[in-house]
């Protein structure tokens, strides 16, 4: 027999203090990493003038990435069946929630999507030192070229996976114990995916770590806010 997830109120843990401190918690990890110039170290330990070795491995270019990514369309469009025709799970959300999962994953792919088109940061294969063009320049000088193609930032790659946090939120948020629970582990599990498709592209010198982490935390709060906003109509 299934149990509804029931609509969050003021009180439930999406509005709580311990939500906002573990996203500001995790703002200041990233800040930190990106003053302590760790991104630019990690990459040279992947790599050195002719480039990164790994850049062409079979498995982190065609079955991490090409293939991660039509995986995550595949079940991008499953859920937006389940709008009209939920089975399992999604029998415990009203409508009006399925709807707001594929909303939700649809604007933060769209939101790294517009990052990446308005920044001027190359990939780290594109550095000279790598045997590329560009010269390092911060994600955060947004109107200074480097002398590379650019538009690297944020990891659209993860956002692949990283947007589904979406998906987790209505069963994350709900006031029943068992399904929070469910909302946990589905949480973890899209964060997981995330960090190993995220390392897929570090590892063959497509995004500086950092990326791939502010992608996370970026999704995260364009996921959470959605959820406010769908959690408001619910009820209105």
């Amino acid at each position: 027999m299934y149990q509804s997830v029931d609509p969050p109120t003021l009180s439930d843990w999406a509005c709580s203090r311990r939500t906002a401190l573990i996203t500001g918690s995790c703002l200041t990890g990233l800040l930190i990493w990106d003053a302590s110039g760790l991104d630019l170290a990690v990459m040279h330990g992947l790599a050195n003038e002719q480039g990164f070795a790994l850049r062409d491995n079979w498995w982190l270019a065609e079955v991490l990435h090409t293939g991660g990514r039509q995986l995550a369309g595949v079940v991008f469009l499953a859920l937006m069946v389940m709008i009209g025709w939920p089975v399992g799970w999604f029998r415990t959300l009203p409508r009006w929630q399925r709807i707001e999962i594929v909303v939700g994953i649809a604007l933060c792919l769209l939101t790294i999507s517009s990052l990446k088109h308005f920044s001027e940061t190359s990939c780290p294969w594109d550095l000279q030192a790598f045997g590329g063009k560009a010269n390092y320049v911060s994600h955060w000088t947004w109107v200074t070229r480097d002398g590379g193609a650019g538009h690297c930032f944020p990891a659209g790659h993860a956002s692949s996976a990283l947007a589904f946090i979406a998906l987790a939120l209505p069963w994350l948020f709900s006031g029943n114990a068992r399904l929070h629970r469910r909302g946990q582990w589905l949480l973890l599990l899209v964060l997981f995916s995330g960090l190993v498709l995220g390392l897929a592209q570090t590892l063959r010198g497509a995004h500086y770590p950092s990326h791939s982490l502010w992608t996370a935390w970026i999704c995260w709060i364009v996921a959470l806010v959605n959820h406010l906003v769908f959690n408001w109509l619910g009820k209105h």
